[in-house]
């Protein structure tokens, strides 16, 4: 039986199709019970990150990536609420300051990257430099290949030098996005989540499904997989990621160090 990451690792060769962002193929059929499932499984990866936390082997870097609405803050909160502040953070990229506009496009990314036994959760990330740039044509080509080369040796390094990548790409229909744009709109208490901007970025659809579709054939790799999570159902998409992660982290088998047998020796007075 092929496992989670298996079903769900990226084909090189795949087509983005709206289809595929409905489908639940873990799902139990009871959507309590689904999210019962993920929030046990969530417990667990908190559980295991604090191991990770006191091993100081391994660093873990995941980054979200998707259409507006796909639900990346859902995604950090359902899936990775449950961890100890002290071992996680989440980073979220917004456009280029003055400052990093000055430095190569990684140079903001390479500082957030995570410590030996700590999470990084990129909210976007460095893949927005080879996504919004090439869709508005604000790089050509050869940028956009240069910067693929310049992403796949960042990637390789971290990872030779200790850091598990999971990279997720939360597909949604157009047809999803747009009840959750609307739900925004008609909701004067969700209104603080609107970005006009949105229904603008909404035009170039399909602009973007092409340039995931290349994005993904550019940067999948075994030490720094792609994995396409189906997004319209928000339960099925924190179950699938949860699984995924629970899966990755069990195969690194974290153990917490040897005791101080000098502590033995210590009274508490």
């Amino acid at each position: 039986m092929a496992s989670t990451q298996q079903s769900f690792r990226a084909d090189k060769k795949q087509k983005v199709a709206d289809a595929a962002a409905g489908e639940k193929p873990l799902s139990s059929g009871d959507k309590e019970q689904d999210k019962l499932l993920v929030e046990q499984q969530a417990q667990q990866i908190a559980e295991l990150q604090e191991i990770l936390y006191a091993e100081r082997k391994y660093k873990i870097l995941i980054v979200l990536q998707g259409m507006d609405t796909s639900g990346k803050d859902g995604t950090v909160r359902g899936v990775f609420g449950k961890i100890d502040p002290l071992g996680v953070s989440s980073v979220a990229f917004k456009s280029p300051s003055t400052e990093e506009k000055a430095h190569d496009f990684l140079w903001r990314v390479h500082k957030q990257v995570p410590a030996l036994g700590e999470f990084t959760i990129f909210n976007r990330s460095h893949y927005e430099d080879v996504l919004i740039t090439r869709v508005h044509d604000w790089i050509d080509e050869k940028e956009c290949k240069r910067r693929y080369q310049h992403i796949r040796d960042f990637e390789r390094m971290l990872s030779e030098t200790g850091t598990v990548i999971m990279k997720f790409f939360l597909h949604i229909s157009a047809d999803e996005q747009k009840k959750r744009l609307e739900e925004r709109i008609a909701d004067p208490n969700k209104h603080w989540k609107f970005d006009p901007a949105d229904l603008e970025e909404r035009k170039y659809w399909d602009a973007y499904q092409n340039q995931y579709e290349e994005v993904i054939r550019e940067t999948d790799a075994d030490h720094a997989p792609w994995y396409v999570i189906p997004a319209d159902s928000k339960t099925h998409r924190n179950l699938v990621i949860s699984s995924i992660v629970l899966e990755k982290l069990n195969k690194l088998k974290p153990a917490f160090p040897p005791g101080n047998p000098e502590f033995s020796k210590l009274k508490v007075v």
